[in-house]
């Protein structure tokens, strides 16, 4: 067979405005600017490199319901790759879904307007594409999975969240072991999984603050059928090869930026595959001509200075070069030292970075307040929890409304254990 190169993508989602301010050139928020422009280094490398296709695993936006200009700028970059011959399978991931029931997804407009070279997946299904240079190849989808879709309205009744998991997670096995036997139907036609889920091996990232719906997992296992040459897996934001050496790659691209400091240390890129007669081989593409913008956290201890805000200033100082990152700094002090913290030095210490986060402060308390000289041990949780809003002061009217929503909470949970 001639070969295919594969470029792999997901979870872009433009939009992103943490740690940003407007940028005076676009009118966009700058970190919103740092995703398009990994965007169009992505664009530009399936054309430099001449990839056959480009597949993106789902969430193409922030929110479910983007602004025109964001929709606009994404459009524009995906439709130059579509453009240049290059095919561009476009998978409904959980941030592109609309809130109500039979509205458009946030991506489903190309293929309204037909426009050629892109296909847009919003079900489960297997179709056979022709990529850049002539090859066939087949694509099972599996977009981000709704109860309503894949569990029948009559097998909800009486069920709680936990059954309600288990029939959407056997749906969703019945339904990739369906799609791999259509597949296999055609061997001589090399055929990928595309997938916006999570697997149950995967190493989670810090995405799931930003996550839409409860999440339901899947089993590995059901992803390494041989007749998969690869899979290619958006929704978890953490780059990583869940079949280790063997065929075939299960790959998370993981987010081309990084969203908050949950992923200070995480790489950030895309992915290119190589399917042909052999093996299928894969590397993981961290930067074509920029990296992901750098978050730096700095810790200061300070607890034995007499002066606390010189070491703060000294450790940014001694960092270098920080004008391109987004720093956090956070300072450990005990109670007393805080009034002579001098937040003016600091955020003079902070010009000339990219974005500075809010100083954090870690205060070591004196006397830990008591709990009324009642033991923790006598408490039951929801006791501890009142405890702790009358020594906060919450008023009455939002600490009933936290109390009913934890024995609820703890209610469901007992629930469970006893199921």
């Amino acid at each position: 067979m001639k070969e295919i190169k594969l470029l792999h993508t997901a979870d872009i989602h433009i939009g992103m405005e943490n740690y940003g301010r407007v940028d005076p050139n676009t009118g966009l928020n700058a970190r919103v600017m740092d995703f398009l422009r990994r965007l169009s280094d992505m664009a530009d490398y399936a054309i430099e490199q001449e990839v056959d296709v480009f597949i993106f695993a789902g969430d193409a936006y922030k929110t479910r319901d983007p602004n025109p200009t964001y929709q606009r700028e994404f459009a524009r970059r995906i439709k130059k790759v579509a453009d240049a011959g290059i095919p561009v399978v476009l998978l409904v991931g959980n941030h592109d879904l609309p809130n109500i029931a039979r509205r458009a997804t946030s991506i489903s407009i190309f293929d309204t307007l037909a426009v050629p070279n892109m296909y847009v997946c919003d079900r489960e299904e297997l179709r056979q594409i022709t990529c850049r240079r002539g090859q066939p190849l087949q694509i099972a989808a599996v977009p981000y999975p709704l109860r309503s879709a894949v569990v029948s309205r009559e097998d909800w009744q009486g069920k709680s969240l936990s059954e309600l998991d288990v029939l959407l997670q056997n749906a969703m096995i019945d339904m990739i072991q369906g799609l791999a036997a259509q597949a296999a139907e055609h061997p001589d036609v090399p055929a990928i999984l595309i997938g916006h889920f999570s697997v149950n091996e995967a190493s989670q990232g810090s995405e799931q603050n930003i996550m839409i719906g409860r999440d339901v997992t899947v089993p590995r296992s059901v992803l390494t059928g041989p007749v998969w040459r690869y899979v290619a897996l958006g929704h978890i934001h953490k780059h990583q090869s869940l079949n280790k050496d063997q065929q075939p790659p299960v790959i998370y691209s993981g987010s081309i930026e990084r969203i908050d400091f949950g992923e200070e240390r995480e790489p950030k890129g895309f992915v290119v595959a190589q399917i042909g007669d052999g093996p299928t081989t894969w590397d993981f593409v961290g930067g074509y001509r920029r990296q992901a913008r750098e978050f730096v956290t700095i810790r200061v201890v300070v607890r034995e200075a007499a002066d606390p805000t010189a070491p703060v200033v000294r450790a940014i100082q001694e960092r270098g070069d920080l004008s391109e990152a987004v720093v956090r700094v956070i300072v450990r002090l005990n109670q007393e030292q805080e009034p002579l913290l001098v937040e003016r030095e600091i955020a003079r210490a902070f010009e000339g970075i990219y974005f500075a986060a809010p100083l954090q402060k870690d205060i070591v308390r004196s006397e830990r307040q008591r709990l009324g000289g009642v033991s923790v041990e006598e408490l039951s949780p929801i006791q501890l929890l009142e405890r702790y809003l009358q020594l906060r002061d919450v008023p009455a009217e939002r600490a009933k409304l936290l109390l009913d929503q934890a024995e609820a909470i703890i209610k469901s949970c007992d629930e469970t254990r006893a199921g």
